[in-house]
């Protein structure tokens, strides 16, 4: 018993980092894009910073309790993707790398956010103080996981939207093409092949060489340095 409440405290800390992450970052999207002219996921519901509107019953509750109770090295989740006509913006060439920035822009904001909250738990009573305080720690590296991940340069992610809004046609139609079987290429990379290194002896995990450094030099660069955290 004294193991399950401690796995139910856990989560509980975890819960509203990852639900608040991943639907504002899908909020942003929506709120940007209808600012640049398309309106789509306005007429839709979506342009809003309720969590509910944007929740998917998997990527966003399912997906990160299994990989909680797998006691997973990293939460991950996801939300309804907000849907953009990027042919309805004002320009869509450039207003699309806006769009496609917002979401892991609104991840650095929280994450921010975060850090300048930990300086108001030395107001925070007794046990809760703790509690909180991982709250608010949860938030930071959750936010950064995302907004780090997503800014790879592969279609659909923002990352490889933002490239294509970049580069010249002439390097940017290739990639664009890329984005109906972008979601296979992530999976490839994200499960088969650390699978394929495994079996011959080489670490090559996407998250673990191209992810997770980034995201350790954001959170230790804001503990140090908004927060000032002696660690």
């Amino acid at each position: 018993m004294g193991d399950f409440g401690s796995m139910m405290v856990t989560l509980s800390t975890w819960a509203l980092p990852v639900v608040l992450a991943i639907t504002l970052h899908e909020a942003a999207h929506g709120y940007v894009a209808n600012m640049f002219g398309d309106d789509t996921a306005k007429r839709l519901g979506r342009v809003s910073f309720n969590p509910i509107r944007h929740i998917d019953p998997f990527g966003t509750i399912i997906m990160p309790l299994m990989l909680f109770f797998m006691k997973s090295p990293f939460m991950f989740g996801y939300a309804k993707p907000v849907p953009v006509d990027f042919s309805r913006l004002r320009n869509p060439r450039t207003d699309m790398i806006w769009v496609a920035l917002a979401g892991p822009g609104i991840n650095f904001v929280i994450a921010l956010v975060a850090a300048l909250l930990i300086h108001a738990t030395l107001w925070v009573p007794g046990l809760a103080q703790k509690w909180f305080l991982i709250n608010l720690l949860n938030t930071i590296q959750f936010n950064l996981l995302i907004a780090v991940f997503n800014m790879l340069p592969i279609p659909p992610l923002d990352g490889g939207r933002v490239l294509v809004g970049i580069l010249p046609d002439r390097l940017a139609r290739p990639i664009a093409n890329l984005e109906p079987y972008g979601m296979f290429i992530l999976l490839g990379l994200l499960l088969v092949l650390p699978v394929v290194g495994s079996l011959i002896g080489i670490n090559v995990s996407l998250f673990s060489w191209v992810v997770l450094p980034p995201v350790e030099f954001l959170y230790n660069f804001i503990l140090d340095h908004v927060v000032g955290f002696a660690r």
